[in-house]
């Protein structure tokens, strides 16, 4: 079996020169908060996205947060639906319509394949309803 190239120290950077953004719409609003998740974001910056996958998308207020932590403090957002698939990194920015929501701080694959979830940051631990989300919203990961 290979190394993995991002926790081994093989590569002297991550190797990501441009990207286009992921875009999908929201097809379930998340109204929850946990404050023991429990959530291992892998080691890995990027996961690749497909079109017509479902995925969720959560918040936390950790500033530690990042590949290969645990995460506690979730609020639950929503699942959207890919609609044009792509890269999505580490260091992301996402907006849901013109607002941005945070950056993406990790993936967790707790309930993989079903869905993966994406775990942003934010200043606020909000969920969907207190953030306005509304089902069939634009969600867009952007470099």
């Amino acid at each position: 079996m290979s190394k993995e190239p991002h926790g081994s120290g093989i590569l002297d950077k991550y190797p990501y020169a441009a990207k286009s953004d992921v875009v999908g719409k929201l097809v379930c609003i998340l109204d929850a908060r946990s404050e023991k998740r429990g959530m291992e974001l892998l080691i890995h910056p990027s996961r690749a996205l497909c079109q017509g996958e479902i995925h969720e998308l959560a918040l936390t207020d950790d500033p530690q947060a990042g590949p290969q932590h645990t995460v506690d403090r979730v609020a639950y957002l929503a699942f959207f639906s890919v609609e044009r698939g792509g890269i999505v990194l580490v260091g992301d920015k996402v907006k849901v319509g013109e607002r941005q929501i945070g950056e993406v701080v990790g993936f967790d694959n707790t309930h993989f394949p079903n869905h993966m979830n994406i775990l942003i940051r934010a200043e606020a631990r909000k969920t969907g309803p207190e953030l306005g989300l509304g089902l069939e919203d634009q969600v867009t990961f952007a470099s």
